[in-house]
């Protein structure tokens, strides 16, 4: 197995279906969750659907490049959730992100394993292996606080 593939590999087991590094992912943390669950704010924390849409918001920007496309994407937009009033817009929302996701490993599947060390984008972004890891552990780092508050706010629903 070449290294894009492992990496496409690690990358999945994040958002889909892996359990060895957090125990968890993404997926099985947020089904069954609602919409109205999803878009609960819990002190000054982002709400779920908040993190969802920030975490996508970054691999629909890196998937570009991986396509051949320009690096558009700008943090201070990353934040930007269109509002969500429904079952039917958060269902979208994950919807959304799974399908980019798949995309995402796709292309990383189709990636040779040179192109790791080349330049993404501008110097200053470094290589593409290290903009590819960097979703990874941006995805962790998140799926980490989307656990907590969702157990804060399964915790506030009891009461």
């Amino acid at each position: 197995m070449n290294l894009t593939t492992q990496i496409a590999k690690q990358f999945r087991e994040v958002f889909l279906h892996g359990d060895w590094v957090a125990s968890t992912n993404l997926k099985a943390e947020l089904a069954g969750l609602t919409w109205v669950q999803a878009t609960t704010n819990i002190n000054s924390f982002n709400s779920i659907a908040a993190l969802v849409f920030h975490l996508n918001y970054y691999i629909v920007g890196v998937l570009n490049v991986l396509e051949g496309g320009s690096l558009d994407i700008r943090d201070k937009y990353s934040f930007d959730l269109p509002p969500i009033k429904s079952k039917e817009d958060w269902e979208s929302i994950l919807k959304k992100m799974w399908d980019d996701v798949e995309k995402f490993a796709l292309a990383l599947e189709k990636m040779p394993d040179e192109k790791l060390e080349a330049i993404f984008v501008e110097e200053k972004y470094g290589h593409y292996h290290r903009n590819i890891l960097a979703i990874i552990e941006h995805s962790y780092y998140h799926l980490g606080q989307i656990v907590l508050i969702k157990k804060m706010i399964l915790q506030n629903d009891k009461h």
